[in-house]
């Protein structure tokens, strides 16, 4: 059985064995991304995992691909965990608002281990996820997808996503299209 617990100091060793190992939170920056979370994890591992729940837009501004600095949102990671570590899934929005600024590719993004993937895990994930987006006072969120990552799409749409659009990647990703899908909250 897997379920979403809050990052902690407990739970950090599969976090980080999951980046020795190669994986990555972020979908997008890969390997880059990984080391500087591993330099950052070095550096001050408690305040690593505190930065991870950032419900006030507090935190450090965000490294865009190309490099290009935006600020943060409000948001959050929880962890995947069924005995060990599986993954991560987190939440971002705007107050007041259910629109991003273009620069964020979706409210939700989730990433599971290799080796945990196929067992329904990141469908899981979104579903335990959602009740914390309507808390939020969101009427939906907005997921986005490579175009050629059916499994993605197919969690997505597990959840009750429909798809609104296919668009190019904003500035600052590689280029490309994605589909956007959207999840009423009831």
């Amino acid at each position: 059985m897997m379920e979403l617990v809050w990052p902690s100091i407990e739970y950090l060793p599969g976090y980080v064995d999951a980046l020795e190992r190669g994986w990555s939170p972020d979908t997008v920056r890969g390997e880059a991304a990984a080391r500087e979370i591993q330099a950052r994890i070095s550096a001050d591992a408690a305040g690593y995992v505190a930065s991870l729940v950032d419900r006030e837009a507090k935190g450090d501004p965000v490294k865009l691909p190309d490099g290009n600095i935006v600020s943060r949102l409000p948001g959050f990671y929880q962890w995947m965990w069924d005995g060990e570590f599986c993954g991560s899934i987190n939440f971002r929005w705007q107050r007041g608002t259910p629109a991003l600024p273009p620069t964020c590719l979706g409210h939700i993004g989730y990433s599971v281990v290799p080796w945990k993937q196929q067992r329904g895990y990141a469908t899981e994930a979104l579903r335990q996820l959602l009740p914390e987006a309507k808390a939020e006072g969101l009427p939906y969120v907005e997921i986005t997808a490579n175009t050629d990552n059916l499994p993605s799409q197919k969690v997505i749409l597990a959840n009750g996503g429909e798809l609104v659009e296919r668009v190019p990647k904003p500035p600052g990703y590689p280029p490309g299209e994605m589909v956007r899908f959207r999840i009423t909250l009831r």
